[in-house]
């Protein structure tokens, strides 16, 4: 069964703490970092912030709408938060410090396995449409936490 896998990296130009925050958080933050054009309808249905988390979204993806739920942990708190779906496919976000702390790399990273033709074709598109899902939800996070480090 192949895997197919998908990651985009970006310097926010936020401390990490504040970064992680706002992906932690699932009733204010991370919502707001989400493309609307491909994730829709977030609802927590327990906890909210971090792990123990559970959410239900919809995801619009090659012209259809899919219901999806999630469990949140956190491998390693305040640096790793990690999305897993039902099907077991899973996103991963890594936030690490630069600069002396003034910024932080920020790489979301999804990795799942889909068996037979579908599979395949997915391997093919699923990549470079996560990529560039990552890369808008990578710029709106730079913008939130730019916005919360210059009133903090």
């Amino acid at each position: 069964m192949p895997r197919i896998e998908a990651s985009a990296t970006a310097l926010i130009p936020a401390p990490a703490p504040i970064v992680y925050g706002i992906i932690a958080d699932y009733e204010e933050g991370h919502v707001a970092i989400l493309p609307p054009r491909v994730f829709q309808n977030l609802t927590v249905m327990e906890g909210g912030t971090g792990a123990g988390t559970r959410i239900a979204f919809q995801v619009r993806s090659w012209g259809s709408v899919r219901d999806v739920r999630a469990r949140i942990t956190e491998p390693e708190p305040g640096r790793r938060l990690v999305e897993t779906l039902e099907d077991g496919t899973e996103t991963a976000f890594t936030v690490a410090p630069e600069a002396d702390g003034r910024s932080s790399r920020v790489t979301i990273a999804t990795s799942y396995q889909r068996a037979g033709l579908r599979g395949r074709l997915e391997g093919l598109l699923a990549p470079r449409f996560l990529r560039s899902v990552y890369a808008a939800e990578l710029r709106t996070l730079a913008e939130v936490a730019s916005a919360r480090t210059s009133r903090a």
